[in-house]
């Protein structure tokens, strides 16, 4: 019992039910702003869904709560996250994992992941709440990243800031290509 409250999905369902209460909102709004069934809202919350990347951010801007509050539970002073480990959720027509290394405190809204993403299909993102920035270092491989209509190649040790509240890319153009993403909430 105790492993299944640790998975992403308990996690994730608890964040919600917390942020929904936090708000006063109804399934049935929350599921609304989303977008998305209020069944599958249901199931999220109950930690029998399994979501997409783009489900979670869609529930965020509904919920007006940075990405990082749904996969951050308490954890010590001291942290490690060893590569390949840490809270993982993939994107639901790319293949493309965001992996959240660090959230801010909360008097700061910024928080790091580690993108791994292959060719294929890029990861298109619909604009996140008002105000939010991402900067991406590339890490390996090449990527075209940034707003939708004006993506820019990365290779490693390449540095993009772009808005992230506008529709933006992160499209693999080599095998395990990975990056640093920082997304500062204002």
């Amino acid at each position: 019992m105790a492993e299944r409250e640790s998975t992403p999905q308990a996690v994730i369902a608890e964040a919600l039910r917390r942020e929904r209460t936090r708000a006063g909102l109804s399934l049935t709004e929350v599921a609304n702003r989303a977008g998305i069934a209020k069944s599958t809202l249901s199931q999220l919350e109950s930690g029998t869904g399994n979501p997409s990347l783009e489900t979670l951010w869609a529930l965020c801007v509904a919920l007006d709560m940075p990405f990082s509050r749904l996969l951050d539970p308490p954890r010590p002073s001291v942290q490690v996250i060893r590569a390949g480990e840490g809270p993982v959720v993939a994107a639901s027509e790319s293949d493309y994992h965001a992996t959240l290394l660090a959230a801010g405190p909360a008097n700061s809204r910024r928080d790091l992941f580690r993108i791994t993403a292959e060719p294929g299909h890029g990861r298109k993102s619909d604009p996140h709440i008002p105000g939010v920035v991402e900067h991406v270092l590339m890490a390996s491989g090449r990527a075209l990243v940034g707003l939708s209509d004006a993506p820019v190649e990365l290779r490693p040790g390449d540095y993009i800031c772009y808005p992230g509240d506008l529709p933006h890319v992160f499209e693999a153009l080599e095998p395990s290509t990975w990056a640093t993403l920082v997304i500062e909430y204002t």
